[in-house]
């Protein structure tokens, strides 16, 4: 089991940057493929970005591809979302998902756990 605490959201302006970390309990986070996924009120989780165990393969949603990165450090239990050119539409809660299979979860359905959410807005 793991446990996740998001952290990094804020207000910040269009065209702006923010960094998004994800900070995760126990001793095999590194057995876990990760993403980040966003959500809006009255709307669905979207994802945004994954990231498979050895940080060797990573997935982005057209909508974020170009603007923003998606990291790990296995030795520090983290994850991070480096978000650069920030838009108005980025506006959501973004969460942090964790999920015990080998492929890539880019669907909130394919997670097993999950964080509790930071809230980011941007100003247009």
């Amino acid at each position: 089991q793991v446990q996740l605490v998001e952290s990094g959201g804020g207000l910040v302006q269009a065209g702006g940057s923010l960094r998004l970390s994800c900070a995760a309990s126990g001793r095999t986070f590194s057995s876990y493929t990760m993403s980040w996924f966003r959500q809006t009120p009255g709307k669905e989780r979207e994802f945004v970005a994954a990231i498979s165990r050895n940080s060797l393969t990573t997935y982005y949603a057209d909508s974020v591809k170009g603007r923003f990165t998606i990291s790990r450090d296995n030795a520090e239990n983290t994850m991070h979302l480096e978000m650069n050119n920030l838009k108005f539409q980025d506006t959501a809660v973004y969460y942090c998902a964790a999920a015990n299979r080998g492929l890539l979860a880019t669907r909130a359905t394919e997670c097993d756990y999950w964080g509790q959410g930071t809230q980011v807005t941007v100003s247009s």
